[in-house]
């Protein structure tokens, strides 16, 4: 006599889905998610089409121009420079305390709190990078740029008001800003390091 094959009991799985659910849930919660860095930057409005490019024609003098290129490195006005020494070429660059014939002019403006003074209204900072350029190290120059701008802000805001330019009210602070505009001109990258 032949013996009957046995039917192998099938398994239990209803409750499944709900251990698969306390996984996701758990792994969810606690699991840390990478957060994008970025820029705070305001763009300008897109172009009218009615409107014409007007072409700008700026002084030799009012621009530093910072490029990166592929390994890394900083050409600040045509020297090359560590990271670390580039907030204060900057600053000496927009604030041009002396009135350097070489750094950018100054401009007399009426400024709300302060009356007339010389402004850094007419300069530029030009910042291009090569394509292979790292992305830690464009931001970290637009961080040292950035922190320029800042300590430039906070003597001025600590001279007149005693506060940090954070701490100044807005009205005040587009005081102090019109005396250091942040003027950051970035072109697109190119290949400059190319090996061919």
């Amino acid at each position: 006599m032949a013996k009957k094959k046995r039917k192998v009991p099938g398994i239990n799985g209803s409750s499944s889905a709900d251990i698969a659910f306390m996984l996701l849930l758990f792994f969810l919660l606690t699991t840390s998610m990478d957060t994008d860095q970025g820029l705070a930057r305001r763009l300008p409005p897109p172009p009218e089409n009615e409107k014409k490019t007007e072409e700008v024609d700026i002084k030799k003098r009012n621009i530093l121009t910072i490029l990166i290129n592929m390994d890394n490195q900083i050409l600040c006005g045509g020297e090359y420079m560590e990271l670390r020494n580039l907030k204060e070429k900057a600053k000496e660059f927009i604030a041009n305390r002396n009135e350097d014939a070489s750094l950018p002019e100054k401009a007399e403006e009426d400024v709300p709190f302060f009356g007339m003074m010389k402004t850094s209204k007419p300069h530029v900072i030009s910042l291009q990078n090569d394509r292979g350029t790292k992305y830690q190290a464009y931001i970290d120059v637009q961080n040292e740029l950035a922190a320029a701008y800042n300590e430039l802000r906070d003597e001025v805001s600590k001279a007149k008001w005693n506060k940090t330019f954070a701490e100044l009210e807005e009205e005040q602070q587009k005081a102090v800003q019109m005396i250091y505009p942040q003027k950051i001109s970035e072109a697109e990258p190119k290949n400059y390091g190319d090996k061919k």
